[in-house]
């Protein structure tokens, strides 16, 4: 299933709203706006309008999900594996939606964008946002200008996932049903200290300028290295053992020196540093790890348990068990918040060695689960029957 084909050529698309006087109230209690909003769509909508999945993004994420933006391109989107016909989610059978999270820098306002008070980008004068102001600002994108009501599915692993249970917490009657992958409630200390080293490294690069750096050189060294730490707790030991060990870079034997790496490991993360900072701003990166780290519905809401409460939807958690980010049991926490309000709850976790980025990879088993839960969802949305069993392989499991 996941070997599926191509959703083709694809654009990204922009929709402006919250024009002055009309901003957008932030969580913070700032008003935001004008607002711009980046998205890609696939598929298409039926005439009931009762077949969309939404996607949400995690920290380095954006619209592009999937396809190309031209014959030429060389990288597809960043979940392309699983969204196209005959894939995981099927576009042939869902109208699919991705969009950039306020806060970032591919397309949607963020702090490299243009301040209309000043006429200049915002840097740090932009306001701090959340993953609620983030579901808000898509949900808007959603319901006034797509014209959407419903959707059938929002799903998303990492910083996605803890968008999708906003998402249920924050519009029930939206969201038919919803997948969270690889992700938490909240941020655990070790969680918040990642964020805080990848912060402090760009604080630390002379060119940050205290975020003025725009028409100036980017602190590129300091969110290469941020982007070298937050990769390695992306990977797990075993993964990393079996694609480096120990072997040299371009060398026979070590150079006892701080010139070229020595080892292959070295190399690889210094090129992931390199290529992120070309693609990517440093400010996104402080802005998004802070969204991150304030997420937390069990304190906006007493417990987890009174945070679910209102939830409505069919959920189907997913964990990996070679994820040391968010382990195993954060999912299992999710599920029980949920059980404890009585929401039909699915959960498996998938025996993964690649860390937490493995939902990002092409896997025959993932796809399959999700195609089921979506497929039985979609059948009792529409007929108004009772879901059949879940598929072999996402089997229900007491966390």
């Amino acid at each position: 299933m996941a070997q599926g084909g191509s959703v083709g050529i694809v654009e990204t698309r922009n929709w402006r709203f919250a024009e002055p006087p009309d901003e957008l109230v932030l969580r913070s209690g700032v008003k935001l706006g004008p607002i711009d909003v980046a998205y890609e769509t696939y598929g298409e909508l039926t005439p009931e309008r009762d077949n969309a999945i939404y996607i949400c993004h995690a920290l380095s994420g954006d619209a592009h999900v999937a396809g190309l933006h031209s014959p030429d391109d060389a990288r597809p989107g960043w979940w392309d594996v699983m969204i196209g016909p005959g894939k995981g989610i099927d576009t042939d059978r869902y109208f699919v939606v991705c969009a950039n999270c306020i806060g970032g820098c591919k397309g949607s306002t963020g702090p490299s964008s243009i301040n209309p008070r000043t006429g200049e980008p915002y840097g740090l004068d932009f306001p701090m946002v959340t993953v609620s102001d983030m579901v808000k600002v898509h949900h808007a994108l959603l319901t006034e200008h797509l014209g959407l009501e419903k959707l059938l599915c929002v799903t998303g692993g990492s910083m996605g996932g803890m968008q999708v249970l906003q998402w249920a917490i924050d519009y029930p009657e939206m969201v038919e049903s919803a997948i969270p992958i690889a992700t938490t409630s909240r941020l655990d200390a070790q969680g918040i200290a990642f964020d805080e080293v990848g912060r402090q490294a760009v604080y630390s690069d002379p060119n940050w300028r205290g975020g003025s750096y725009y028409g100036a050189t980017p602190p590129n060294r300091g969110l290469a290295v941020a982007r070298m730490v937050g990769h390695i707790t992306y990977l797990s030991e075993h993964s990393m053992r079996d694609k480096f060990g120990r072997s040299l870079q371009d060398r026979d034997e070590v150079g006892y020196d701080f010139g070229p790496p020595d080892f292959q490991v070295e190399s690889y993360l210094r090129h992931k540093g390199d290529s992120f900072v070309e693609r990517f701003d440093a400010n996104s990166y402080l802005y998004i790890t802070k969204a991150m780290d304030y997420f937390d519905p069990a304190a906006d809401h007493g417990t987890l348990i009174d945070a679910f409460k209102g939830v409505r939807s069919r959920v189907f958690v997913i964990s990996y068990s070679g994820d040391w980010l968010f382990p195993t049991h954060h999912s299992k926490e999710i599920v029980r918040a949920l059980q404890a309000n009585g929401v039909q709850t699915t959960f498996c976790e998938f025996q993964s060695e690649y860390g937490h980025d493995a939902f990002l990879l092409e896997d025959e088993e993932l796809a399959e689960a999700m195609a089921g839960f979506l497929r039985n969802t979609y059948a009792a949305v529409t007929r108004g029957k009772p879901p059949r069993p879940e598929p072999q392989g996402a089997p229900a499991a007491s966390p």
